[in-house]
């Protein structure tokens, strides 16, 4: 089976995305900056996003009661107390919860430019892994065998010569293979390049 996603025109490599069954939890990235409630998980059927909830945590336990408003009035407190957003998750299969950052971490992040951006992109990039939509791309180089005690008995193999997994989302993970091989076949043209 065969499942390239893209080949060169001269047909030496290709690039083609592989399952990638190891991928981490974005979740346990330092780098994190949006903060989670996890507000339900269907009688513990799912994990909790998050372990703490973030600095607003206590706020949302206060709230929560109100099984009608209490995301509503979650939403408002944190953006006029706190000049933060709330984000709602609730996939078909996952936790619910509240993806959030206060005013005050979306000046620090980018002036409070892109934040809802910033926040989506993080709660995508979480579903995409809860989903096990988690992906890594294998650039593969065509290698012909001739057998050696009959010349005319040939046949052509793949070798992976460059990989990379950890990438959450099909749509990305396609874009980044297909620049990967561009990029690799661009350096290995400058390598044979006499000097």
């Amino acid at each position: 089976m065969t499942n390239a996603l893209d080949t060169t025109e001269d047909g030496r490599y290709r690039v083609r995305l592989v399952h990638d069954d190891h991928a981490p939890n974005p979740r346990h990235d330092r780098d994190t900056q949006v903060h989670v409630i996890t507000i339900d998980t269907h009688l513990g059927q799912y994990i909790p996003v998050d372990r703490d909830g973030g600095p607003l945590a206590e706020a949302w336990h206060r709230l929560c009661w109100n099984r009608w408003k209490g995301v509503e009035i979650f939403t408002r407190y944190v953006s006029i107390f706190h000049g933060g957003i709330v984000l709602e998750s609730a996939p078909d299969k996952g936790a619910r919860s509240l993806w959030y950052m206060t005013g005050e971490e979306m000046v620090a992040l980018d002036a409070g430019l892109l934040s809802e951006a910033y926040v989506e992109a993080e709660m995508e990039e979480y579903e995409a892994w809860a989903e096990g939509d988690t992906w890594a791309w294998v650039i593969e180089e065509r290698v012909g065998w001739t057998r050696d005690s009959d010349p005319d008995e040939s046949m052509d193999t793949w070798e992976a010569v460059d990989s990379c997994s950890g990438y959450y989302g099909a749509p990305y993970a396609r874009a980044e293979a297909r620049a990967a091989l561009s990029h690799f076949v661009s350096s290995k043209s400058k390598e044979n390049q006499p000097s």
